[in-house]
């Protein structure tokens, strides 16, 4: 197997475990405004959006959401991310083989660069590794499922879609991937990956399998 020319990565539940807490707060203030789901529901109906596509959904299922939502719940969010997340299990191994083997790597989310300085900035040595590799929906203006995203990313290392992976844990990402034309593995250590697979997606279950998975 020849190993890709870039690995692209998601990076709320694919390099920092953020997503519990993030899925916690946004339950809990649902709940605050009207609208009970459980767990289940906000894992397979709200992750991996743009939060102005979370708070149109929220509404649109009966969330009597204020107007300035969007920007009230991200002060909460950041509180609640700056008592720090996990890394994902194996993801600094991954990144140090890369290295190694001389393949670039890049991030594409569809979270705010601010998020990310917060969550990545915990690992000081880590956010350096990631300087200036970091495309967020933000700043770039479009957002997953669109695969512009991804193809940002590409086209910052010079590398067509088709020599590229992408690892991301929500169906717009693996969308995004499908529409781009690059390899996705949907990354799901608790799952089997169901949900991803059905949009194009290979079942990754650990960061540990990625690197032979890649041929490295």
């Amino acid at each position: 197997m020849t190993p890709p020319k870039l690995v692209i990565f998601d990076c709320d539940g694919v390099i920092v475990d953020s997503e519990p807490p993030t899925l916690d707060l946004l339950r809990d203030d649902f709940a605050a405004h009207g609208l009970d789901l459980t767990m289940a529901d906000i894992e397979r109906d709200y992750t991996g959006l743009l939060m102005a596509n979370v708070a149109k959904k929220a509404r649109e299922n009966g969330a009597a959401l204020p107007q300035d939502w969007v920007d009230s719940f991200y002060v909460k969010m950041f509180n609640r991310l700056r008592d720090g997340v996990p890394l994902i299990e194996g993801v600094r191994t991954v990144f140090e083989a890369l290295d190694a083997a001389g393949i670039p790597y890049r991030v594409a989310s569809n979270g705010p660069d601010a998020k990310m300085d917060i969550t990545l900035g915990a690992y000081p040595d880590l956010h350096a590794r990631l300087k200036g590799r970091i495309h967020s929906a933000h700043t770039h203006g479009t957002a997953k499922p669109d695969p512009e995203l991804l193809l940002i990313a590409a086209r910052a290392e010079g590398v067509a879609p088709e020599d590229c992976v992408m690892i991301d844990d929500s169906p717009s990402g693996c969308i995004s991937a499908r529409r781009a034309g690059i390899r996705c593995f949907g990354f799901d250590p608790t799952g089997d990956g169901a949900r991803l697979v059905a949009e194009g997606a290979e079942h990754l279950r650990s960061m540990n399998e990625l690197c032979a998975r890649i041929g490295l």
